[in-house]
């Protein structure tokens, strides 16, 4: 929460997730202060997803989107939403029902639903937002990256936001912590997230919460464009899709095409798969396969439209691989009794890449700053991916003499995020 600041009533803070999102702004009860509201089901979360019935032309959102779909639902289901900003997809439009829906509609839908709800649960209109954005939309790309954020802040407006300002997500996750803090203290906030992984080097104190202009205590910001749905992606590729047929060899001797296999394993890119074009493609592989009994499964696997279910279970095994060494996926929609066991040692091995790239950008991170690891007082960890143990291990490793600190993994952006729309609109 936060210190006594003053208070706007139409002000609140946004959190667009990738995988999930929040939205918080000034307490009735306690004046200054900020607080999350309930969102889906009395939770301060709503996953980043929607569900298009293909019946009643209905659409839901959230949990209730990803029930629909688990329970067989004729639709579309969309999610992972936000990783759109930034790609030339954002332009372009998919076919829903039959009818064209630019993708840019799409994240207004979700959007301004996160907006409805949120007005709902405060009992008020809100007309000013600050707006959670990662460091970078694009690696490498400013004008990309410009790009992004005006795409979102366009979309913004055009759900009834009239006054919005931009806040880096590891920058609000830091405001967030600073409620608890007793001493000064030098804070690496790693923020893990759906779509990217972020990073700020921030001096927090007390009685920051009562300081309007916070850039003097911003030391450095970071990123990079790795987050939980690319563990989830590469935890696919390396285990799972190999028993649908990736890696697997053609008749003529050539290893099996991959381009369906990254579209499964990608959530954006799922339905991608589901096309006449995609479908034609995959019969041919399964004439030419020498193993067609893994490209029956693929087979099988898109005619059901099951790709968003599959990703859903390699999704509930990283996380179980992130508290216990074992679990099972049980494929058993696209090959009855078929279960895949899965060890930490495997998902370690899918995202060693991974949290190399993470690491480095730390260290850059450091380097730029001329700040030693010695001098960094604690590593405020968030985001609901920052729990996955090769990641920790990697970051603490870098910091040894840190104390490690951790914040509600998918409710401390939001918290930041309405304790700065106290700040820029009270």
């Amino acid at each position: 929460m936060a210190g006594a600041l003053p208070t706007r009533p139409d002000a609140c803070g946004i959190d667009f997730g990738t995988s999930n999102s929040t939205a918080g702004c000034g307490s009735d009860s306690e004046p200054g202060r900020a607080v999350l509201l309930n969102l889906e089901d009395g939770k301060p979360t709503i996953p980043s997803v929607v569900f298009f019935h293909a019946e009643d032309r209905h659409i839901s959102y959230g949990r209730a989107a990803l029930a629909d779909y688990l329970a067989g639902d004729e639709g579309r289901l969309m999610r992972s939403l936000k990783s759109l900003l930034g790609t030339s997809l954002i332009d372009e439009q998919t076919e829903v029902a039959g009818q064209a829906l630019p993708f840019r509609a799409l994240l207004a839908q979700f959007i301004g639903e996160l907006k409805r709800r949120a007005e709902h649960a405060a009992g008020r209109e809100f007309t000013r937002a600050v707006l959670g954005r990662p460091v970078f939309f694009v690696d490498g790309d400013a004008a990309a990256d410009r790009q992004a954020e005006n795409t979102l802040a366009e979309i913004a407006r055009a759900v009834g936001l009239k006054e919005i300002a931009f806040q880096y997500e590891p920058i609000a996750a830091a405001f967030a912590y600073e409620a608890q803090v007793t001493r000064e203290e030098l804070v690496l906030v790693v923020d893990i997230g759906g779509g990217t992984s972020d990073f700020a080097l921030v001096r927090l104190a007390p009685e920051g919460v009562r300081k309007a202009d916070r850039r003097e205590d911003i030391l450095a910001s970071g990123g990079v464009h790795i987050g939980g749905t690319d563990f989830d992606k590469y935890l696919s590729l390396g285990s799972v899709m190999p028993l649908l047929g990736l890696g697997s060899q053609l008749k003529n001797g050539l290893q099996m095409p991959s381009a369906q296999y990254f579209n499964l394993a990608t959530w954006h890119t799922i339905n991608f798969a589901y096309t006449k074009q995609a479908w034609s493609q995959i019969s041919e592989l399964y004439r030419e396969a020498q193993e067609k009994e893994k490209l029956a499964r693929l087979q099988k696997l898109v005619a059901e439209r099951a790709g968003h279910w599959l990703a859903m279970q390699v999704e509930e095994a990283k996380i179980a691989l992130s508290g216990t060494p074992q679990t099972e996926l049980n494929l058993g929609r696209i090959d009855p009794g078929e279960v895949l066991v899965l060890h930490r040692a495997d998902f370690d091995a899918a995202i060693g890449e991974l949290t190399d790239t993470v690491a480095r950008a730390v260290t850059g991170l450091l380097r730029d700053a001329g700040v030693l690891p010695a001098q960094v007082d604690t590593v405020f960890f968030t985001g609901g991916s920052s729990s996955v143990p090769l990641l920790r291990e990697r970051v603490a490793a870098l910091l040894p003499q840190a104390r490690r600190a951790e914040g509600d993994l998918f409710g401390s952006i939001g918290s930041g995020l309405a304790i700065d729309a106290l700040r820029k609109f009270g």
